[in-house]
């Protein structure tokens, strides 16, 4: 008896969680933008900036966005000392303008991103798209990879951290 009721109770457990994950699929849920950078290694100085900036609920909420995120390489080519200036809490605006120009409202991905001459950023500034020898570089930087789908958006990755003009 002992073992039919385990096997009932395990049976159980199974249709429910097999239920869940059919009902979370089929409903789209997934990690957000937030989530999917936090995990990728190769973008933790993007979300330190994220979370210095208090921008974290809002690149969680509906959206949809894109982001065009720079690795750490990025960040690292900056002048020595700018990823720590900019982090701290009195350079809190100058930051915010940084990384809301590299999001665009709207869900574009990398098909569409190729029919643009230029995209309006949430910072209010236009970012210039060109594609050059096969590469789509936004303004300075060379996107080297694209269409990372998030719940609420799409990642495309860049070499280089823009700066609004």
């Amino acid at each position: 008896m002992w073992s039919q009721l385990t096997k009932k109770s395990v049976w159980f457990i199974g249709i429910l969680f097999l239920s869940l994950n059919a009902y979370a699929g089929h409903h789209g849920m997934k990690k957000d933008i937030v989530d999917v950078a936090a995990g990728n290694e190769n973008f933790s100085t993007l979300v330190a900036a994220v979370k210095a900036a208090g921008l974290v609920d809002t690149l969680k909420g509906d959206g949809p966005f894109t982001v065009f995120a720079p690795t750490n390489d990025a960040f690292a080519k900056l002048p020595e000392g700018t990823v720590e200036m900019l982090l701290k809490p009195e350079n809190k605006d100058k930051l915010v303008a940084i990384l809301t120009y590299h999001v665009v409202a709207g869900k574009v991905m990398a098909a569409d991103v190729v029919k643009l001459s230029q995209a309006e950023t949430v910072q209010g500034g236009t970012a210039m798209i060109k594609v050059m020898d096969g590469r789509v570089m936004i303004d300075n930087a060379t996107v080297t990879g694209t269409d990372i789908k998030a719940s609420n958006g799409v990642i495309h990755v860049i070499d280089t951290v823009l700066m609004p003009k």
